[in-house]
């Protein structure tokens, strides 16, 4: 891939929490127990460069996301890949302000349409944010039907190219694959953990108000004490992995309570669990893949919201006790630039119905089980997951391998 030398600086930036990379492809595989789970467990490799100095004040965090937004504007042509998500609909509103701000081009925000999957409609708030930012007329739409298919022409492509590659989705990304080659792609990945709530967090929201706001805040207080014995704290409520899938082994589910064990003991301080965010194996392992993937078409992609710059200077802003949860801590970043009805929003699009159809079944009901480690999934109950109405989505990398074993042509 070429390289230029805006290009050498995002790669710097992004090397100061390296990761274990496979000789020649920039991508990192996953272990079987991650496969079986279906995502990256545990730390990743630790940050051995020096912390830059923090910026003084509160409001460090927003100047450090402009600088980020910035530099991928001034390399660009810029894109934000825009659901109308309250983490796209940030990244594109900073993108905006920059760009007015410092006489850059104006970003493109690219959707894409999902027809008739009503769960993966947005175009409400879309609309909402878009003639917020005066952006409605360079809004570009890309209608899916079944592109992104987990088993379709262009992910059994990529799959004979890359082999096993998390996330699953990634081997078949319209949206990169639309986008010329030079094309920066500014997304809001990360927003969900970064901008999310903290062990310390039902504290915060009890020291605001002087007292417990009801049974299940008491429940979130005590579940922060408890730890993994008492899973009621600030994470149940956000993260899937709280409840162990049916598909797995008990070597593959203790992994992940161990996983989420140690998820649950994060440092008790806000400045401090936010930091170490960065040196989770998740974002380590989205951030090299995905850009891997899109190297292909020569796209470089962004994902300003979980730079380890970003999340540092977030953690500072912070301070000890943090921010009072989700919304609050978005209302801190970007008041001045969205409605408050999309700071505050609660709902989000689901994409899992894009990834499962007719290949995906008829391949699942051919399927005897091989490829998949049965020692870690139940792969006769895997199977009938697959053939029903609502396939687990983090199961994608699963029938990738089972996929591959088959030994289809490349």
């Amino acid at each position: 891939m070429r390289t230029t030398a805006g290009d050498a600086t995002q790669d710097a930036e992004h090397d100061a929490v390296p990761v274990h990379r496979e000789p020649g492809d920039g991508l990192e595989r996953l272990g079987p127990v991650e496969v079986a789970v279906g995502m990256p467990l545990g730390p990743g490799r630790r940050d051995a460069a020096p912390e830059p100095a923090a910026a003084h004040g509160r409001g460090g965090a927003r100047a450090v996301l402009e600088s980020l937004v910035a530099d991928a504007l001034r390399a660009g042509p810029a894109v934000v890949s825009f659901s109308g998500g309250r983490d796209s609909s940030a990244v594109l509103a900073v993108a905006a302000h920059v760009a007015r701000r410092d006489g850059l081009p104006l970003p493109v925000p690219v959707t894409l349409v999902y027809p008739g999957l009503h769960e993966a409609d947005e175009s409400s708030w879309q609309h909402a944010v878009l003639d917020h930012l005066d952006l409605a007329d360079r809004l570009v739409t890309v209608p899916v039907t079944d592109e992104e298919r987990l088993l379709g022409a262009r992910a059994r492509s990529s799959l004979a190219r890359h082999g096993l590659v998390w996330p699953a989705a990634a081997h078949a990304n319209l949206l990169v694959e639309s986008l010329g080659s030079g094309t920066r792609l500014l997304s809001g990945e990360g927003g969900d953990e970064v901008l999310g709530a903290r062990r310390v967090t039902p504290w915060t929201v009890a020291r605001a108000h002087g007292r417990p706001q009801g049974l299940r805040h008491l429940r979130e207080l005590a579940g922060t004490i408890g730890g993994p014995a008492l899973p009621l704290g600030p994470l149940a409520s956000h993260n899937p992995w709280i409840g162990v899938p049916p598909w797995l082994r008990p070597p593959a589910r203790a992994a992940l309570r161990r996983h989420v064990a140690g998820m649950t003991r994060t440092p008790w301080r806000y400045d401090r669990a936010t930091a170490a965010m960065t040196g989770q194996r998740v974002p380590q392992v989205l951030a090299r893949n995905v850009q891997a993937l899109a190297a292909d078409r020569g796209v470089r992609w962004h994902h300003p919201l979980q730079h380890p710059r970003f999340v540092r200077a977030l953690a500072h802003d912070g301070g000890s006790w943090g921010f009072r949860g989700r919304t609050d801590t978005m209302r801190f970043l970007f008041a001045d630039l969205l409605p408050d009805a999309v700071l505050s929003r609660r709902s989000k699009a689901s994409f899992n119905g894009s990834r499962f159809g007719d290949d995906e079944r008829d391949f699942a009901a051919g399927w005897d089980g091989s490829g998949v480690d049965d020692g870690l999934v139940d792969v006769r109950l895997l199977r009938d997951l697959w053939l029903g109405e609502r396939p687990p989505g983090v199961t994608g990398l699963l029938l990738h391998q089972a996929w591959l074993a088959r030994g289809e042509p490349r």
